[in-house]
């Protein structure tokens, strides 16, 4: 296997720094450098870009970003074991990395990007315990077109379906409807459980997000109380899903152009969105 850089193999890192997989913060490391590379380069060239990346551990995609030619990473991890090994990363590329310490649920985003100078994208292996909440969190950002360029993630390839999941699919679900709202979401490849230390019992899928500059005018609430009443009892007719939003609803899905026969997973997410202006 071709070395991207210098710096010793992520074996050998994982070794030294005793950074043993926690499962309690979600972890399972990447040690194929030519993958972290791969997955680094799925967003597009990387040249002049600065990159947000969340739960770095030992820092392979890390070291695959900056040698791939990100002009700056700016990594939050929680986990204090790995704060060393990341710092001999920093050292290598002098002025290109950016370690923050602490829960990227709670990281204020633009405060961390402060300063940048360029186009900033987020890429990550997201841990697994928090992939969805964090994901949920970027697609409601206000204002909209966000700071973020695009996202390269790595989800459980279940995850991962739902993401990109529309109305003509099995998957299709609350967060198929927040994804195909404000991003165009694509799976770009998927990567086997051998591929991690240790191996999840599950095959992960990269998804690459793309914001739509002009998504349908909608408030992020409001779309979320509709998919979330109308997915909850999704076996249900929306006249019976729908009633505890209150409200006109005869009209509302009228007014949405929706029948009241339908069930959520016939919805499009534009009718989702017109339903969610209709009930206001």
């Amino acid at each position: 296997m071709a070395q991207i850089d210098t710096l010793p193999p992520l074996r050998e890192v994982i070794r030294q720094h005793e950074l043993m997989a926690k499962k309690s913060l979600g972890q399972n490391f990447l040690l194929d450098l030519n993958l972290t590379a791969k997955i680094a380069r799925a967003g597009g060239a990387l040249e002049g870009v600065n990159v947000v990346e969340i739960g770095p551990g030992p820092g392979g995609l890390t070291r695959a970003l900056l040698a791939c030619g990100a002009r700056h990473v700016v990594a939050v991890e929680r986990d204090e074991r790995c704060l060393a090994a990341l710092a001999e990363i920093a050292a290598h590329y002098p002025g290109r990395l950016t370690v923050h310490a602490g829960d990227a649920l709670a990281a204020d985003w633009p405060s961390l990007i402060a300063g940048l100078q360029g186009p900033v994208r987020i890429a990550a292996n997201l841990p697994y315990n928090i992939a969805t909440p964090l994901l949920i969190g970027w697609l409601k950002t206000e204002p909209w077109p966000p700071w973020f360029q695009s996202m390269t993630l790595m989800f459980q390839k279940e995850v991962a379906e739902r993401i990109v999941a529309t109305e003509e699919d099995d998957a299709y679900g609350r967060l198929g409807v927040l994804a195909g709202w404000r991003t165009e979401a694509e799976i770009v490849f998927d990567v086997p459980p051998s591929a991690f230390v240790p191996a999840p019992k599950v095959t992960s899928s990269v998804v690459h997000l793309r914001p739509r500059q002009a998504p349908l005018p909608c408030t992020p609430g409001g779309l979320e109380r509709v998919t979330q009443a109308a997915f909850g009892q999704r076996r249900k007719m929306l006249r019976q899903s729908l009633k505890s939003l209150g409200g006109d609803l005869p009209a509302a899905l009228e007014a949405a152009g929706l029948r009241p026969d339908m069930r959520a997973e016939e919805v499009p997410v534009a009718g989702f969105v017109a339903l969610a202006n209709s009930l206001g």
